[in-house]
């Protein structure tokens, strides 16, 4: 079984049309989970007008508890409802739909975990400004000196988990409750000697809706790095 968990947080404009996109896909034994953070523009009242025309699961939380712990939310319900392979993305259509079925390939081919990576040959980043592009380069050389990390795409959330991996990384374990999560993640996953693969992607900037990273979530990641660096 499939699992697509998508978090969201103020995502009326875009999450119904790409849960269709999805399904649209003709992917077997494939489900979407949607952990919304209590939207206020009425995210979670638009999912339920189109549950009951395809198998999607919705779970609203009491409101904004960050995208690492949607995350860790969303994976252990899809692992206790039996998936064997687990899917994240972005619910704004950064992350392009029709690469699910490569990533999915991917993993099928032996791979632990595969990653949408916008940093290797023939992955691009479009609809950026410069001082965007710098920050995310900087966090990227920072995050993979600090931790060592292979993975030339560290802060990419377009990824394909082998549910082996959540039998050796505990999730309970995972401190990182914002973007950081995806460094945390990725830190254990090397360490513990699954095997990685970076597929290219084009991240495209959403063209609807508005970004959710803001400077405290950089700074949460600075923090977050440094304390896995030093990590007893």
């Amino acid at each position: 079984m499939i699992y697509v968990v998508i978090p969201t947080y103020n995502e009326r404009e875009n999450i119904c049309d790409l849960v269709k996109k999805i399904f649209g896909l003709g992917i077997e034994n494939l489900n979407i989970l949607v952990i919304d953070d209590n939207s206020p523009d009425g995210t979670y009242d638009a999912l339920l007008e189109i549950k009951d025309t395809m198998p999607l699961e919705i779970i609203k939380r009491s409101g904004k508890m960050g995208l690492g712990s949607a995350y860790i939310h969303g994976f252990k319900y899809a692992l206790s409802h039996g998936a064997e392979i687990i899917i994240e993305m972005d619910a704004d259509f950064s992350h392009n739909p029709n690469k699910i079925p490569e990533l999915i390939q991917c993993i099928k081919e032996g791979n632990d975990l595969c990653i949408g990576s916008r940093c290797v040959n023939g992955g691009c980043t479009i609809g950026w400004d410069t001082r965007r592009k710098i920050f995310s380069k900087s966090a990227q050389t920072f995050s993979r000196l600090m931790l060592g990390l292979k993975t030339k795409d560290v802060t990419g959330g377009f990824r394909c988990y082998h549910r082996k991996i959540f039998d050796k990384i505990d999730l309970d374990k995972i401190r990182s409750k914002g973007y950081s999560f995806q460094e945390e993640m990725l830190f254990y996953i090397e360490k513990a000697g699954f095997k990685v693969k970076e597929i290219p992607i084009s991240f495209i900037d959403r063209e609807r809706g508005k970004s959710k990273l803001h400077f405290r979530e950089a700074l949460d990641l600075l923090k977050n790095v440094i304390r896995l660096k030093f990590k007893k």
